[in-house]
């Protein structure tokens, strides 16, 4: 394939950005793992129910753009770990809260994501123009990638550098 070189050039530069994203993510969830025993992916469940302490997993499921199956996994094991509970809604038994619990809650105190909420403070404090135009690129990214159907929270079946994506549900 002749390429034009900008273009090239331009494409080359695109990949080197994404790659040092991809080895910072990295990097970031060895080391919440290492500190918390917990995969990103639970982590990110638990900072889902910090600011209300209690959401139905299909609502954690679509804030964090996954199916639910992947949450009710990654929702069991932290329930083994006795860092959410769940409970049947009084007003509808069929429905269930998935509860922060005490210890869920000093777990996440105790071992702070960085990278995410450097990444959310720095986001928020952009305009919004220019906020759309970044959610714009990702998307777009994404497509060329061809990543719209994968999942971006593997379930992890242990914790460390043996652990392996499995695909949920």
């Amino acid at each position: 394939m002749n390429l034009d070189p900008e273009m090239k050039h331009r494409a080359d530069s695109t990949l080197i950005a994404l790659r040092r994203i991809l080895r910072a993510l990295d990097s970031n969830d060895r080391a919440i793992a290492r500190s918390s025993g917990l995969s990103n992916a639970q982590m990110l469940v638990l900072h889902a129910l910090a600011d209300t302490g209690h959401e139905m997993p299909r609502d954690i499921a679509r804030r964090l753009g996954v199916s639910q199956a992947t949450v009710t996994a990654l929702i069991d094991r932290l329930e083994a770990r006795g860092l959410v509970r769940r409970e049947r809604r009084q007003a509808d038994r069929r429905m269930v809260w998935v509860i922060l619990t005490d210890a869920g809650r000093a777990l996440l105190d105790a071992a702070p994501d960085p990278l995410h909420d450097r990444f959310i403070r720095r986001f928020d404090a952009l305009p919004d123009w220019e906020q759309a135009m970044l959610v714009a690129v990702a998307e777009r990214l994404g497509g060329l990638f061809d990543a719209e159907d994968v999942d971006p929270l593997p379930v992890m079946e242990d914790v460390g550098a043996e652990a392996t994506p499995r695909k949920a549900g």
